[in-house]
């Protein structure tokens, strides 16, 4: 979710600097990291395909399509969605997109959820209430989950995918987001504060029977489940950052048991935070998954 970052993002960069993405693909079976593309602007949040074929990320509000081996493939036709945020991804079968976007002709102009047919056109508006911060879709395509800000509490909600009424699925103090569903479509996996400190919870599709999922010292962040539906990714802060997700912090991206709650560093810590893998990134195969680190320059 966008909330703290939808419009200062730049703002969090240090004067006199600017950024540098780089975007990675990390193969499970040797644990390494291999970077196939190295732009001097700001790009964040790739999705892949699910047919395999390309990536895709945002960047100045619009979508872009990536090889997999960092070949830049030309932006995603999506019409008049020209103010994309990171939270995008792709339905399970692959035909449908969903899009964060702002509005400038709706007021307020902030995040709306729209889908449109995969290979992009016009979208179709979904969330008539702002902001409104797509993370999951369920197995059939029938249901969105988003997380969205309503009467000054971020909680997550469900909708039908064709729009409709919004079903309020969590109400706990604090920030409840990155609602994601699991293949088998049993569970909603989140990020919440409420315990006090941000941590990995699921609960039934329902919004039931919440469950902790994390119990450490980092900040835990967006729960993407991986196809064999056994193990999450989730990007992990180094130090306590309450309820914000920020840009340019020390994180660690690291593999959830499901079963066992155990946890196992992927990566070593590094320069990343907002725009790193804030939605669904793993590969059709569950073998790899995508994820953005970031580096300043002099200007």
């Amino acid at each position: 979710m966008l909330w703290l970052l939808a419009t200062n993002v730049f703002a969090q960069i240090p004067a006199g600097k600017k950024v540098v993405s780089l975007l990675y693909i990390y193969e499970l079976s040797s644990g390494k990291s291999s970077l196939i593309l190295k732009e001097k602007r700001h790009f964040e949040a790739p999705n892949w395909s699910r047919d395999g074929k390309f990536l895709l990320i945002n960047a100045s509000g619009k979508l872009e399509k990536i090889s997999p081996t960092g070949d830049l493939l030309g932006p995603l036709n999506t019409d008049f969605v020209q103010k994309a945020n990171n939270d995008h991804g792709y339905s399970f079968d692959g035909s449908t997109l969903y899009i964060s976007s702002g509005n400038p002709e709706i007021k307020p102009s902030g995040s709306y959820v729209y889908r449109v047919g995969a290979e992009g056109g016009k979208p179709v508006l979904l969330t008539p209430l702002s902001p409104s911060y797509w993370h999951g879709v369920s197995p059939d395509n029938r249901k969105i989950v988003y997380c969205a800000s309503r009467n000054g509490n971020f909680d997550v909600y469900q909708m039908d995918s064709n729009g409709g009424e919004e079903i309020r699925l969590t109400s706990t103090e604090g920030l409840d987001d990155g609602p994601e569903y699991s293949p088998d479509g049993k569970y909603i996996y989140i990020n919440s504060y409420r315990s006090g400190t941000m941590q990995i919870w699921r609960m039934k599709a329902d919004g039931s029977d919440p469950e902790q999922m994390t119990f450490d010292t980092m900040s835990n962040w967006f729960a993407h489940i991986a196809p064999n539906n056994k193990q999450a990714t989730i990007i992990s802060y180094l130090e306590d950052q309450k309820q914000s997700h920020p840009f340019g912090h020390q994180v660690q991206l690291r593999l959830l048991d499901l079963t066992s709650k155990k946890i196992k560093n992927l990566t070593e810590p590094f320069y990343g935070g907002q725009g790193t893998i804030n939605v669904p990134s793993w590969s059709p195969d569950g073998k790899k998954f995508a994820y953005v680190r970031y580096e300043l320059e002099d200007l």
